[in-house]
């Protein structure tokens, strides 16, 4: 997560320029979106969370699942994002796919003054809105039960919703990329907080300032304690994580696996040993969207293998 903000503040001098880039040309219709990958995503994605970081091409346009895909796609931020940066890859992919798509964003705090910067408020508060938003979908949609889609603290924070506030009975799959399912060390940042001294008050700084989900996300912290103490899943639920061996916000990178009796564990480097993604770069990832697509599928190919091109970047 502090990579991120790191990340972020030095590529955005290019943001001006990459939103004339990816621009998506007038008359562009929903079943032509243009999808991109890599570097192209990451430039897009910038411009996004500076011009426009609540819309994004490809989601919230009013649709109705088909019945091919009877089951709305939920899309679930990161940390430190929003809907219009952290879904410049996947909206228009799944769209294109047939898709009914919709996102939102979450866990505003006073942080975000400095800029549209969400999922930094209580993860508790955001299962909330989780909550409130799919209800409005199932709503909206007239369907029975909706798939999640969620990118790092996204693909965690939906065990809150599925465990504690009834969303087990309104969700068919959760599909993670990247979860922070069972915590992070931050780099040690974990072993820095238990041991030094003055623990107790930088975790209380990093609260006060409007950032409590950073901590919340720590390995064998309370929150993540009491989310899996019961078993990591709760039945009737499908549930993915689609992993990179090269994380370095999910460390150690297995602590985003799940055990239980409906879990698919995929690590992309086990398709594609080359693909050089990390945490940030697998919301723009080829191979990590093929298996997605392949996963909400209603007879997932478990001998799948994704086509090793057009990689998410390392960062």
């Amino acid at each position: 997560m502090l990579k991120m903000l790191h990340v972020k503040s030095m590529l955005a001098a290019a943001a001006f320029v990459a939103l004339v880039a990816v621009a998506l040309p007038a008359g562009a219709s929903a079943a032509s979106l243009p999808v991109h990958y890599g570097s192209a995503a990451e430039a897009e994605s910038i411009a996004a969370e500076l011009y426009h970081p609540t819309t994004v091409a490809g989601a919230n346009n009013g649709c109705k699942p088909s019945s091919a895909h009877p089951y709305p796609v939920v899309l679930v931020i990161a940390t430190l994002s929003d809907e219009g940066s952290n879904w410049v890859t996947g909206a228009p992919l799944l769209a294109n796919a047939g898709y009914c798509v919709y996102s939102f964003n979450y866990g505003e705090t006073d942080l975000s003054d400095f800029g549209r910067i969400d999922a930094l408020g209580y993860i508790e508060k955001s299962a909330e809105q989780l909550s409130s938003f799919v209800n409005q979908v199932l709503s909206k949609t007239k369907a029975s039960k909706v798939d999640l889609v969620g990118h790092s603290q996204g693909g965690m924070m939906p065990n809150y919703y599925l465990k504690f506030l009834g969303g087990a009975s309104k969700v068919n799959e959760l599909i993670g990329l990247a979860p922070s399912n069972h915590g992070t060390t931050e780099d040690g940042l974990v072993t820095l907080l238990n041991e030094f001294p003055f623990a107790p008050g930088l975790a209380k700084l990093i609260e006060f300032i409007g950032a409590p989900s950073l901590i919340q996300q720590e390995a064998g912290g309370p929150f993540e304690t009491h989310l899996f103490e019961g078993g990591d899943t709760v039945a009737g639920v499908r549930y993915v994580v689609i992993e990179t061996d090269h994380d370095e916000v999910v460390t150690p990178y297995t602590n985003a696996f799940l055990s239980g009796p409906d879990v698919t564990n995929i690590l992309l480097q086990n398709q594609c040993p080359s693909d050089p993604v990390e945490h940030i770069g697998m919301a723009s990832d080829s191979p990590a969207w093929q298996n997605v697509l392949n996963q909400l599928s209603s007879s997932p190919n478990p001998s799948f293998t994704a086509t090793c091109t057009n990689f998410g970047l390392p960062l």
